[in-house]
């Protein structure tokens, strides 16, 4: 693909589940909801979508639902990662034949390996494609961060390495990677608060999981900073102040997908263990948040 299509509000969806089931009809229906809401692309399986939870078939299968739903409309993203680099071969080798305009591959997980072992994993992964390739950085929950020198190393041996998702909260490394690498590497904000701090220093777009429940206002965001609308980005960014914070009322996506059903967007806030719904108390909590920002009030008109 151009990866200059490569850009913007990409929110990673939710997995709908109903009695145990992957809720195919309703991922379908999620697709079309972000596309006609205004969102740049499509990230499929990535942390918010519990893919932990999910069997290799599932998530092969949410790829295609999301190829088919989007039609060529909007850049589908195929998080294909996981802990084992046997698996991600399979997941990575799926997204490719299925058509994903893109990948996402997160650090391996719960190992820790050495930066060595990083560049020599990702590089066996991109040998087997010629897709437009991204590292997901989430050291918070995989245990490991990726060094500049990590990233000089797959941009140096790799054509299509173009990017990062960065959940990390550290502006400086956003800067170093763009001075080091060029405008043209794709930097993804991957940590709700940090959406408009890190698109006015050179981020490309967003990959946040409250995309899933106001993909117009992140796609807003995003167009105001590319049109130079500083004030106008802040604004948003500060509308969306306490839902960005709301999101980690609990683990991700345990919030959002309470927030979802209780705007009809999904059907049912189902879980597979270990997570769980969220509890009495943190649905009042959220209550709140949806009833001060005048949601609540909109989704019942």
């Amino acid at each position: 693909m151009d990866i200059s299509r490569l850009k913007g509000s990409i929110p990673p969806l939710i997995t709908p589940f109903r009695n145990g089931d992957v809720d195919y009809d309703a991922y379908a229906a999620l697709v079309d909801f972000q596309i006609r809401e205004g969102s740049h692309g499509i990230l499929v399986n990535g942390t918010t979508s519990e893919p932990a939870s999910l069997t290799v078939d599932e998530r092969n299968r949410i790829v295609d639902i999301a190829i088919a739903a989007a039609a060529g409309r909007v850049p589908v993203v195929a998080a294909t990662g996981s802990q084992s680099l046997a698996e991600t071969e399979q997941l990575t080798d799926h997204a490719v034949r299925a058509g994903a305009d893109a990948l996402l591959i997160v650090t391996p997980y719960y190992s820790k390996p050495p930066q060595r072992g990083l560049v020599e994993y990702y590089l066996r992964l991109a040998e087997r494609h010629d897709k437009p390739w991204m590292v997901y950085h989430i050291p918070g929950r995989t245990a490991v961060s990726v060094t500049l020198d990590t990233f000089r190393a797959l941009k140096d041996r790799s054509p299509t390495f173009v990017g990062m998702k960065h959940a990390v909260n550290d502006l400086g490394f956003v800067t170093e990677c763009l001075t080091t690498f060029g405008d043209d590497f794709r930097i993804f904000v991957g940590l709700e608060e940090l959406s408009f701090p890190m698109m006015a220093i050179g981020a490309c777009g967003l990959m946040n999981a409250v995309g899933n429940l106001r993909p117009d206002v992140l796609a807003r965001l995003c167009e105001a900073v590319w049109s130079s609308d500083i004030c106008g980005a802040r604004a948003l960014h500060e509308r969306l102040l306490e839902i960005n914070q709301a999101v980690f009322f609990d683990t991700n996506p345990i919030p959002i997908k309470y927030m979802m059903k209780r705007l009809g967007i999904i059907p049912e806030n189902e879980h597979r263990l270990p997570m769980v719904s969220a509890t009495p108390e943190l649905e009042s909590r959220l209550d709140g948040v949806l009833e001060r920002a005048g949601l609540l009030k909109a989704a019942a008109a």
